[in-house]
């Protein structure tokens, strides 16, 4: 009986503070400093399953700052709301990399596979099917200052190598390009379309470590045996990296 009173009169205060944090997130997403905006925007991520949080972040798509309105696609993303698809696929066609991207990674978090026209096309340079990226979209995923732009970002999450990280964040100052396309090949692991195995398989032979290394990744963790013989001739790459992933790719997919 006391621990239930005690509970009541804890939950009341709490429950009361309801107003003032969503009128804080509203009052943040307005303010007139675009960091500001973008922090708020982000923080709506952590409102998983609401349905307010994810209009806030919709609305947040149509900010004039582009950091901004990555900040919102991603959150979306995090909300994990089915209804955000549409905005998503609407903010693929955003003039800005980095919201092309941040939306094609909530796409991705809610499992529809539009996200997939966008990492096929960051890593191969082309359209993956004719009712995908329309030719404005595919030359600004190979323009390599727009993907500079979110380059080191991107990369310092896409690490799937043990113990080299040191060497693949120095790696970042110099190509900020390379982690967004590796970025990409991890991002196709689950889409079985043929188009992507063999853009995968043909990206075993790029000119990038970093490219040839998520690729190899990619395709191990996609358990295609047929695929050991392509990913073989990597156990002699000069890049330790690849070799290492090569080798470990040849053992999981050889019965």
């Amino acid at each position: 009986m006391l621990l239930a009173v005690a509970l009541s009169l804890t939950a009341a205060p709490l429950s009361a503070q309801t107003p003032r944090a969503w009128q804080l997130l509203e009052a943040g997403l307005k303010d007139e400093k675009e960091d500001v905006r973008a922090t708020a925007a982000q923080a709506l991520g952590l409102a998983a399953g609401n349905q307010r949080a994810r209009q806030l972040a919709e609305w947040v798509l149509s900010d004039v700052k582009e950091s901004v309105r990555a900040a919102g696609a991603e959150a979306l993303g995090q909300i994990g709301l089915a209804a955000a698809a549409p905005a998503l696929k609407k903010a693929l066609k955003d003039d800005s990399a980095e919201v092309v991207f941040s939306a094609a990674g909530a796409l991705f978090e809610l499992k529809d596979p539009t996200a997939y026209e966008v990492y096929f096309a960051v890593l191969t340079g082309e359209r993956k099917s004719g009712e995908g990226l329309v030719q404005s979209q595919l030359d600004l995923l190979k323009d390599p200052q727009a993907l500079a732009k979110i380059g080191f970002e991107t990369g310092i999450g896409f690490i799937p190598f043990g113990g080299i990280g040191y060497k693949a964040v120095k790696a970042f100052t110099a190509d900020k390009t390379s982690p967004v396309r590796a970025a990409a090949a991890q991002k196709l692991v689950r889409d079985r379309d043929p188009k992507t195995t063999q853009a995968l398989v043909n990206a075993l032979k790029d000119d990038k470590w970093m490219v040839r290394a998520a690729a190899v990744n990619a395709l191990a963790k996609r358990d295609d045996r047929k695929q050991v013989a392509a990913i073989a001739p990597l156990l002699d790459d000069e890049n330790e990296a690849v070799r290492f992933n090569a080798a470990a790719a040849v053992i999981r997919l050889t019965p």
